[in-house]
């Protein structure tokens, strides 16, 4: 009898159903996570913000803030026992509320659309993963939100990050209906406002991703064989003008791919906003991406018969860091090519932007006592200059 230890069997190979093993491993542990961070309610909660930041918000100063609740034009709010006060977003828009009937300047405090006003639809895109284009989606939907816009965010990116994000769980709530795939298929397709749903956030709705959104692609290449209408780039024209009136803003996050997705989303927008890091990689990932985007979008153009305009198309610089000299370089060569198309606030690279990632939050949502303050507000204050220049190019389409 050989006393040598019992050799391994040969490798068999990893088939699906280990993938699928892998798959349900991961899904259970994240979900597990995810009761455990949001306890004891299982959804997010939006946390209260101070004087400071809700000033900063209503663009009063802090002291007028403080003489309105002591004269009692401004009601009452939750105070501490050291006698701060502290407000829920729906404190803020009572405020603004106010504000605009009160002040002499009412579009200042209720930023949002006039009668006149088309409805703002914004698509963030690239055509390469890591540009920061999930976060900069959420980060611009909750300053505007916070601003006192009525926002919805479409997530268009069958991965769903972004629907991760507002706490849902896409691969166990969203695996066979009730994302925008069911307002934009072609067969039983149904309304957007089935598919919408309320969020933590005050003033923010969305529409959330699955993996069933990726059917779309080639449910429309079957479509446009068999001419079924209305053809793809007029779908999500068409489902938002169900809900146009209840909103001033649209933020859609694509796909980072110049697919059938990201079609039907340009097709859609009044503007386009494309996240850029500064590397040589990526601006020459992004010049390849625009000169496919415009050679699809003159073939989408002759399908439906119609231009395909934008009010505008910007340029945002992504996980900037100013002391990175290549990086500066970049920055400045892409501005010297685009001039002013490119947006003068970069979004800084933060680790109080990747930490909060960690648990699924932003900026706006952590508790500040949980970071390092100095961090943080640089995060914020980055996040709300970025915001504010583009609400100027918004405005600008507006005619303000």
């Amino acid at each position: 009898m050989s006393n040598r230890a019992e050799q391994p069997s040969p490798v068999q190979g990893i088939g699906s159903s280990a993938i699928g093993d892998y798959a349900a491993a991961l899904a259970g542990s994240l979900d597990r996570q995810m009761r455990l961070a949001y306890k004891p309610e299982d959804r997010k909660s939006l946390r209260r913000f101070s004087s400071t930041e809700v000033a900063e918000m209503i663009r009063v100063s802090t002291s007028n803030l403080r003489n309105r609740h002591k004269d009692g034009s401004f009601p009452e709010v939750y105070t501490d026992a050291r006698g701060h006060r502290y407000y829920t977003a729906e404190d803020v828009t009572a405020l603004r509320e106010i504000l605009s009937a009160t002040g002499k300047n009412a579009s200042l405090y209720k930023p949002g659309r006039r009668q006149d006003d088309h409805l703002q639809v914004i698509s963030v895109v690239n055509f390469k993963g890591g540009s920061a284009k999930t976060s900069s989606c959420i980060h611009l939907a909750q300053r505007y939100a916070l601003r006192g816009y009525r926002v919805l965010v479409l997530d268009m990116d069958p991965q769903a990050s972004l629907t991760t994000f507002f706490g849902f769980r896409p691969e166990l709530e969203f695996s066979e209906s009730g994302t925008l795939y069911d307002a934009l298929r072609y067969e039983e397709q149904m309304p957007l406002s089935s598919v919408i749903r309320k969020t933590y956030f005050h003033n923010l709705d969305m529409v959330p991703a699955g993996l069933m959104l990726s059917e779309y692609e080639t449910e429309t290449a079957n479509a446009l064989s068999n001419r079924i209408q209305p053809i793809f780039a007029e779908r999500l024209t068409l489902a938002l003008e169900e809900v146009e009136a209840d909103y001033d803003l649209v933020l859609i996050d694509c796909p980072p791919q110049l697919g059938f997705l990201t079609l039907t989303a340009l097709a859609a927008s009044t503007g386009m906003l494309v996240t850029v890091v500064p590397s040589m990689l990526d601006i020459a990932s992004m010049s390849q991406f625009l000169k496919l985007a415009s050679e699809t979008v003159e073939a989408v153009e002759d399908a439906i018969g119609r231009k395909v305009t934008w009010d505008f198309v910007k340029f945002l610089i992504t996980r900037y860091e100013p002391s990175d000299g290549p990086q500066t370089q970049m920055a400045s060569y892409l501005r010297s090519i685009l001039l002013h198309e490119v947006l003068t606030e970069p979004f800084l690279k933060s680790t109080a932007v990747s930490d909060a990632g960690m648990t699924q939050q932003t900026v706006y949502e952590v508790d500040p006592s949980q970071f390092v303050r100095k961090t943080l507000d640089r995060a914020v204050s980055s996040a709300n200059s970025v915001a504010d220049e583009l609400e100027t190019v918004i405005q600008r389409a507006w005619g303000r």
